[in-house]
């Protein structure tokens, strides 16, 4: 069920569906085998390893859970070879994230310093200028993202699966990876702010950025191990695209009205970096705008946030974000029914916006 509001700023699975998947399990071995790698290298290189390895921490984990409730769904049998496939998906995810935050000039993640903060702050300590540490923190961040990315192909060779669900694993890998990069250059793309983006145009973006390996890619990899046809792989497909959708205009949301303490991201970054999310695009279109623009590309007081965050509901703009989200959840929802596969994968889905920081409702 959509829940438009709530006391918290995430997007959830339920926690059952994370029970006993054994991706925890698959995902210490292969960061415990990466950080032997490192040790082996230099010290430095450890601190990096081990700043991923933290990178994968405090995440609901949901889209490993996604590739074993789809491939049990399904009545395969490759239970093993599942959970590391998960473990591959979440450490894609961790590449992505780590990247992501580069992109966005954070330094901040789930409340804590994240790969790039981690590494600035070293350099301080050890004396850098605060310009060359900020620089020393990027290069961090980037190439742990890489290694992450490469340990994540890394796992899917070496899943256990056989060598054709291998290779089509790998695939889908691929294709993820290719969508995703093109939706996170379109999002940037659209924040230069040189011509407004329709919001055909955000959509889409928003799904190559995030339903392609957050839904899509856990979907289908689950049905290609539990031995699934193509047709059903492809419909999977399209539900992953729903739900990432779904998913993604829920963040933008929280990326705007939600408390950072509770969120762990930013609620300015968003406004700050002009992203055109369906939120800004339809504000765009409101009679709001000339307001709603001036707190648009620059950095906002707390008392500007709320002004910005009134102008937003007062425009309808939140509103229609949160009924285009249940709208994607509904479409998801009849291709499932038409694949016989459990509503669970959807009803699991919780998108609950987040309140503003001071705690209280915004009336929409």
């Amino acid at each position: 069920m959509l829940h438009r509001f709530g006391n918290q700023g995430t997007v959830e699975l339920r926690e059952a569906q994370m029970i006993g998947t054994g991706t925890d399990a698959a995902l210490a071995r292969v960061l415990d085998g990466g950080r032997r790698r490192a040790a082996a290298i230099d010290a430095h290189h450890a601190l990096l390893w081990e700043a991923l390895c933290a990178a994968t921490e405090g995440g609901k984990r949901f889209r490993p859970a996604l590739v074993v409730a789809t491939h049990d769904a399904l009545g395969g049998g490759a239970s093993d070879a599942a959970a590391e496939v998960g473990a591959a998906v979440e450490l894609l995810h961790t590449a992505f994230v780590i990247h992501d935050d580069v992109i966005d000039g954070d330094h901040v993640r789930r409340g804590r310093p994240n790969v790039s903060g981690t590494f600035r702050a070293l350099a301080g300590v050890d004396g850098a200028d605060p310009e060359v540490a900020a620089g020393y923190g990027l290069t961090a961040a980037i190439l742990a993202g890489d290694l992450a990315l490469a340990a994540a192909v890394r796992t899917v060779a070496l899943s256990g699966a056989p060598a054709p669900v291998v290779a089509r694993l790998l695939d889908l890998f691929d294709t993820a990876l290719h969508r995703t990069a093109s939706g996170e250059l379109a999002d940037v793309r659209h924040s230069l702010d040189l011509a407004p983006a329709t919001l055909a145009q955000s959509l889409e973006m928003e799904a190559q950025k995030t339903s392609a390996y957050s839904f899509a890619l856990p979907l289908q990899a689950g049905a290609v191990l539990a031995g699934a046809d193509e047709e059903t792989t492809s419909r999977l497909g399209d539900v992953g695209r729903a739900m990432g959708i779904a998913f993604q205009l829920a963040d933008d949301l929280i990326g705007v009205f939600g408390d950072p303490a509770r969120s762990g991201k930013s609620a300015t970054c968003d406004l700050r970096t002009r992203k055109q999310t369906p939120l800004l695009v339809h504000a765009r279109t409101t009679s709001a705008w000339p307001q709603i623009s001036a707190y648009v590309g620059r950095e906002l007081s707390d008392a500007e946030l709320d002004e910005a965050r009134g102008l937003l509901v007062a425009s309808g703009s939140r509103r229609f974000v949160e009924d285009l989200a249940e709208q994607h959840l509904d479409q998801a929802r009849a291709v499932l029914d038409g694949l016989g596969v459990p509503a669970d994968l959807i009803d699991g889905v919780a998108v609950r916006p987040a309140l503003p920081a001071d705690g209280s409702e915004v009336a929409a």
